[in-house]
């Protein structure tokens, strides 16, 4: 039944597509290694994305193929926006390349894990501080004893600049036991430099840089990217 909810709202976006203005993106980034929340997931990978806006709702496709190892991920988010908060369901999906069984949905044997965010940026010019709450609510994400976990993960990141370079501050932590770590705990902290170098007079390829500590497993990254 799921499979057929992907193809409904794709039908339902491009009908809204004709009736309204879009903007479409399509780009990619690739990174040295693939650190999420504050996680290792893979060394070197070329990461695609898409998506599409209609008015403040939009649908993204992203994904992440490593050079070196078997694993692949898709993920696909639906969210609306409206004067400085956000709403959104992602469905994210990880597995080895050549995996099947995409539209298992079956509940303890999915691989797919669901989530939903709820985002707020501060309307203020001098201090856009965005915050954001992220809980797996259906998918592969349970305890031990066969609960679901509930898996949690809230966040705080403030944009400025120095000297031409955009820089990003994060924090993000989880308050209870699932997927990030056993009880409350901060599990990623960062800082995110991004600026454009230019090549020539009418070409500059887009570059950044995150340096990323995770203070519960003590360890840490360093992130080097490129956008096309």
């Amino acid at each position: 039944m799921k499979k057929y909810i992907y193809v409904f709202t794709l039908l339902l976006a491009v009908g809204t597509a004709k009736a309204q203005k879009v903007d479409f993106t399509l780009g990619a980034d690739i990174v040295s290694s693939y650190v999420w929340r504050g996680s290792y997931q893979t060394s070197t990978a070329v990461q695609p994305a898409m998506g599409m806006n209609v008015g403040g709702f939009s649908l993204s496709a992203w994904g992440s193929v490593p050079f070196e190892g078997i694993a692949k991920e898709v993920d696909f988010t639906a969210s609306y926006e409206i004067a400085g908060l956000s709403l959104a369901v992602t469905d994210y999906w990880c597995a080895d390349e050549g995996a099947q069984k995409y539209f298992m949905y079956e509940s303890k044997k999915t691989d797919h894990l669901f989530e939903g965010t709820v985002g707020y940026t501060l309307p203020c010019e001098k201090f856009p501080l965005s915050l954001s709450w992220n809980t797996l609510f259906a998918g592969a994400d349970y305890l031990a004893d066969g609960d679901r976990a509930y898996s949690t993960y809230i966040s705080a990141a403030y944009p400025f600049s120095i000297q031409g370079i955009d820089l990003s501050a994060s924090l993000g932590f989880t308050p209870w036991k699932g997927i990030y770590a056993d009880d409350f705990s901060v599990v990623n902290i960062g800082l995110k430099a991004s600026k454009e170098i230019k090549i020539t007079d009418s070409f500059s390829l887009p570059v950044f840089g995150e340096v990323i500590t995770n203070p519960r497993s003590e360890s840490i990254f360093f992130v080097f990217g490129i956008s096309l």
